[in-house]
């Protein structure tokens, strides 16, 4: 008991001094501009999609859906916003390590309250959740949402399947990936009630601020340079690799090669995923195929950790990789990369999270094994 609780609490402090150094880094950034936006909006009677956080080129760039769910920022201070971000945000991250580990636990027999502790440690402290948490981003909301459905909804065939990545959706458009899984997988049920959820809170939002919708369905959605530089080496994504190349005569058509070989590999496997699998393949699809992918919204990497972590007795080498994944991705080491080029490694160490996103792609098991082919061992972290 004491040697546990001597590593849990080592966990817990490494947890909360990176999230507090993330925290100070960013300083929550953009839940600041979420909420001068929404300021702008409501009290100041601008059009929030004009809006510019001051001396930066960054402005609202979610549906009006997400403005209205984020329509109380215009009247509480930062630091409460910040508050409720953060506390969201641990929930959240302690929530799906709960949903994620269930199955391990059972099979394991670990002791419940235990593994999910070290568990979401651990996850607070992988680089995408703490540059979530320390930019105040909704990134852990949104994964909670959809894996709620996947994994509670339509893994276990609820008649409300499909309402969670349907509002995830309106939220934040990246989501939208799961209604083509749920398309893939002939969830026809599951399908139809994401797409009507999208579609009637994407509506609720345009019959109150139609000059919103009107403005970001027509306009800012097809802005790109709101976002962002793709070439910053944060954008983890298929078309951020391509802005750090010297293919700028052929980007486009290379990025539409790129993304639809990737689409072609991901609906091949996805098919036979289990719900856990369906989530983690279709999470990391997302990231890869969006033009834009910042590190904190390398999130969707959680499922995929814990399948590698599921498999470790009958597939060894994937679960060594999640274990690369994990340890190199909570180090920073894409961050060197912020200022130029460091040859000789520079296409490799600007790019891990594609590299190991496609590798992931590519080797994750999309089942769990039906049994553990070894005897179970205690576990050192359990008693």
């Amino acid at each position: 008991m004491n040697r546990r609780i001597a590593i849990l609490a080592t966990l817990s402090v490494a947890a909360a001094v990176a999230l507090g150094w993330t925290a100070i880094h960013h300083f929550y950034f953009d839940s600041g501009v979420y909420a001068g936006a929404v300021r702008y909006w409501l009290r100041d009677g601008g059009m929030i999609y004009d809006y510019l956080n001051q001396g930066t080129p960054y402005g609202f760039t979610y549906p009006p859906f997400a403005a209205m769910l984020m329509s109380p920022m215009a009247v509480l201070p930062l630091w409460v916003i910040v508050a409720i971000t953060s506390i969201a945000t641990v929930v959240a991250t302690v929530l799906v390590t709960r949903w994620f580990l269930g199955p391990l636990i059972a099979r394991r027999g670990w002791t419940p309250w235990y593994a999910v502790a070290v568990g979401s440690c651990l996850a607070l402290f992988f680089e995408p959740v703490r540059e979530t948490f320390g930019f105040g981003q909704v990134n852990m909301l949104l994964l909670a949402l959809v894996a709620g459905d996947v994994l509670l909804g339509v893994g276990r065939g609820r008649r409300w399947a499909g309402i969670g990545i349907g509002v995830a959706t309106a939220i934040k458009l990246t989501p939208g990936i799961f209604i083509v899984y749920l398309l893939v997988a002939r969830r026809w049920r599951a399908a139809a009630t994401s797409i009507a959820a999208a579609a009637t809170t994407t509506l609720v939002a345009a019959a109150f601020w139609p000059d919103a919708s009107r403005e970001f369905w027509t306009s800012a959605l097809w802005d790109t340079n709101r976002v962002g530089n793709v070439e910053y080496v944060s954008n983890q994504s298929l078309r951020g690799v391509l802005a750090r190349l010297p293919v700028d005569a052929v980007e486009s058509q290379l990025w539409v090669l790129c993304v639809v070989a990737t689409l072609g590999l991901w609906a091949w496997r996805v098919r036979a995923a289990d719900p856990l699998g369906g989530l983690a393949l279709t999470g990391i699809v997302g990231c890869l195929i969006c033009p834009v992918a910042w590190v904190h919204h390398w999130v969707w990497l959680l499922p995929a950790l814990v399948r590698c972590a599921e498999v470790a007795r009958t597939h060894k080498g994937v679960f060594r990789l999640g274990v690369a994944v994990y340890v190199v991705l909570c180090t920073r080491l894409t961050f060197l990369y912020e200022t130029g080029p460091k040859p000789p490694f520079a296409i490799v160490g600007a790019n891990l999270y594609v590299l190991f996103g496609v590798a992931l792609l590519v080797w994750l098991p999309v089942a769990a094994p039906a049994r553990d082919e070894t005897p179970l061992r205690r576990p050192a972290l359990v008693v």
